[in-house]
């Protein structure tokens, strides 16, 4: 999970934990609904985090909109996606600036999570100073 600005700037990166986990299954382990983690925060997230508006506070929350076989959706929600989309595109952006250092985006051998971890937080320190110069 990866927390960013509209610059860029990773201001989070959570550990990687082996195997699957769902992205909001993620976020409750990392930020207990209980505490304020995001009442002052405008929130961008994708459909991997439905029910965040329910379990969290928040400034504000943009949540695209989820079409179903029975209700598909409108030419204005279609375009309403669009324009949250464009917004989320920073952090794809972020996401592919790490993917700059080649570790990241091959084929993992290193079985020590711990080391990943270290590793995977001195690439993003990499990208944060290469924005910031």
């Amino acid at each position: 999970m990866l927390i960013s600005t509209k610059k860029k700037v990773i201001k989070y990166l959570s550990p990687c934990y082996p195997g699957k986990k769902h992205d909001f299954s993620l976020l409750k382990t990392e930020f207990p609904p209980e505490q304020p983690w995001f009442k002052n925060f405008t929130i961008r997230v994708d459909l991997g985090y439905l029910g965040i508006a329910d379990q969290y506070q928040c400034k504000n929350i943009y949540i695209p909109y989820k079409k179903s076989k029975k209700n598909p959706l409108t030419d204005e929600q279609k375009l309403t996606n669009k324009q949250f989309a464009s917004e989320r595109i920073v952090v794809e952006q972020s996401i592919s600036g790490l993917k700059r250092f080649r570790f990241l985006s091959d084929r993992l051998r290193i079985h020590d999570v711990d080391l990943y971890n270290e590793i995977f937080g001195v690439c993003a320190g990499l990208w944060n100073f290469y924005l910031a110069n």
